[in-house]
């Protein structure tokens, strides 16, 4: 393939429903480490790319020498809106992920719903930190796609290692629904339902009326008065963490 028709190639592949983007040298890293289909590896300088490797993946190293392949810099810097500094980009297949199955898996780790959110960064940095927590994946309704390019580098390419889908509603689940809205009951993460759905809204909306009139409980995060509100990603490192660290927490991380 001649380095100008990768141009054409990333355009189309950030509009394609069944591509991801991977933009920079860390989603690169984790879409390789947690099992992403990947179709392509590109970069600007061999021997940055070596040189990165082997100081943050040496488990990798190898692996990313024999797939990554040199592309001229002026082409480099035209493959993103805002091409990657670590001049390291990549395209996957996107994990085929059922909602369905996702809400029916009987671990007992909670579900993350993000209800309507709308900067794509932060929903990304969500991801990263449900992975981080490892818990049973991130759901989000609205219009935006959570595998959106720049959803992926704010997830640090962690969409595969942990389910992450858009759905259109809750139905048919059995799952506990926990609403994280400042009017709840203070948060006691020992006291979390197993397999609990636990729905953030956005910092300036928070959730709908028709969320949170369903939702069997509202549960708040204690913070100093007069402080409005939270990141929504800060928001939910902070309960996932609180969750995590609790003494019912279940799998607890090594």
């Amino acid at each position: 393939m001649q380095d100008g028709s990768l141009i054409p190639r990333f355009g189309r592949a950030r509009r394609d429903p069944s591509l991801a983007v991977l933009e920079g040298f860390h989603p690169v890293k984790h879409a390789l480490r947690f099992g992403a289909p990947m179709l392509e590896v590109v970069c600007s300088d061999p021997a940055e790319l070596d040189r990165l490797a082997g100081a943050l993946a040496p488990d990798l190293r190898a692996r990313l020498g024999s797939l990554a392949r040199q592309v001229d810099p002026a082409v480099f810097a035209q493959l993103a809106p805002l091409a990657p500094t670590t001049g390291v980009m990549g395209l996957a297949e996107r994990a085929r992920t059922d909602p369905a199955a996702v809400l029916a898996d009987p671990r007992p780790e909670p579900l993350i719903l993000l209800e309507d959110p709308r900067d794509l960064g932060n929903m990304g940095a969500c991801v990263r930190v449900a992975a981080a927590a490892d818990i049973a994946g991130v759901l989000t309704t609205g219009s935006h796609d959570p595998w959106h390019p720049d959803a992926l580098r704010g997830a640090a390419g962690l969409h595969y290692a942990v389910p992450v889908c858009r759905v259109e509603g809750l139905a048919g689940n059995d799952r506990p629904l926990l609403a994280v809205d400042p009017t709840g009951e203070q948060l006691d993460p020992g006291s979390l339902p197993p397999r609990a759905i636990l729905a953030f809204g956005t910092e300036r909306y928070g959730l709908s009326r028709e969320l949170t009139a369903r939702a069997d409980a509202l549960l708040r995060i204690p913070m100093r008065p007069g402080v409005s509100s939270l990141n929504l990603a800060t928001a939910v490192a902070a309960v996932l963490f609180a969750w995590r660290l609790s003494p019912r927490a279940v799998s607890p991380i090594a």
